[in-house]
């Protein structure tokens, strides 16, 4: 049996577990959820699958956007640091499609596996996540419990 539980991200923080310091990110969940048996199938140590849309970061170029190298510093080259090099073969005439090129990066739905659940706070309706999750600071982020 799954649930799905709407929550908001509140922040990040850490929170110490047996003498380790251990990276977190609250959760508050939402009160439709928010009643008794979405935190009994929430326990310390369980694994959850977060979905939500990631943080947006407009138009970006290859570099950032893709991992690309750039070009070298010297050797001729003025303004060819951060471009992306090679579009292609000469046969076709045109770009392919699916070529990694600059544009839109991030706002879009994220889904991160796997993340254990580090503690559960039910009188304040918190879940603390262990580790990242997709979003800003107050975004509406999904809980998805397995088991």
């Amino acid at each position: 049996m799954s649930f799905k539980i709407t929550c908001k991200k509140l922040k990040m923080t850490q929170v110490w577990k047996a003498d380790r310091v251990v990276p977190v990110t609250v959760l508050q969940v939402e009160p439709p959820a928010g009643d008794g048996n979405a935190f009994e199938a929430l326990k310390e140590g369980a694994l959850v699958r977060v979905s939500g849309v990631s943080k947006g970061k407009g138009f970006q170029g290859v570099v950032k956007r893709h991992g690309f190298h750039g070009g070298p510093k010297s050797h001729g080259q003025k303004d060819r640091l951060r471009a992306p090099g090679s579009l292609g073969p000469t046969a076709p005439q045109r770009v392919l499609p699916g070529r990694k090129m600059a544009g839109h990066m991030g706002a879009k739905r994220v889904t991160v596996r796997n993340l254990v659940v580090a503690e559960v706070r039910p009188e304040e309706r918190l879940v603390l996540v262990r580790g990242a999750v997709p979003g800003t600071r107050g975004a509406k982020v999904e809980l998805k419990i397995s088991g």
